[in-house]
């Protein structure tokens, strides 16, 4: 399918939109995963060659049950690490984190909470592109405007209601941003 997208549009990137599980490609990786299996495999599907970058998703509330922040951020610290080092030393392509969120359904769910989250994954996002990492952005699961609760799916993040939220955004932006300055 990769092919064929290249094939029709040469001017924009593809990737493949995956949570990043392991698969059979490095069975010895699936430790890595949340404790189950959904049948993808985060090494094989991106080494396809018409594939311009890796990506994961995060979702630990879901992914680690029942665990508390602190179980679920070191989660998030080895997934993103891991596949950092994947994505540069075993594929050989740039990574996103191009999903992630914390659910207001969860239990014990808070706007700090999901700060602190947002805010350790932007940290990690811009440690590595600091370095010259292969991992340059993040894109959180999802913004929407007031009055759009029918579409609700509790990893939203409404603007107008979340102002630290918008701190943390601006901040990850700003610094990104930095990056790019040519002095």
């Amino acid at each position: 399918m990769s092919a064929y997208v290249k094939s029709i549009d040469t001017k924009h990137l593809v990737e493949v939109g995956m949570e990043g599980f392991y698969g059979e490609s490095m069975p010895e990786k699936k430790q890595n995963n949340p404790g189950y299996e959904v049948g993808t495999d985060f090494i094989a599907n991106n080494l396809v060659h018409h594939i311009d970058f890796t990506t994961i998703h995060l979702y630990p509330d879901q992914w680690v049950p029942g665990s508390n922040d602190e179980v679920q951020a070191e989660f998030v610290h080895k997934w993103i690490q891991t596949h950092i080092d994947d994505s540069k030393s075993v594929i050989g392509k740039p990574i996103m984190v191009t999903e992630f969120g914390k659910s207001s359904r969860s239990s014990g769910y808070n706007v700090e909470a999901r700060d602190n989250y947002f805010s350790n994954i932007f940290n990690s996002v811009y440690s590595c592109a600091r370095t010259g990492g292969p991992c340059g952005g993040a894109l959180f699961w999802q913004v929407m405007a007031q009055g759009m609760g029918d579409w609700s799916d509790g990893y939203e993040v409404v603007l107008e209601q979340s102002p630290s939220t918008i701190g943390v955004i601006s901040q990850q932006s700003r610094q990104i941003s930095s990056l790019n300055q040519i002095n």
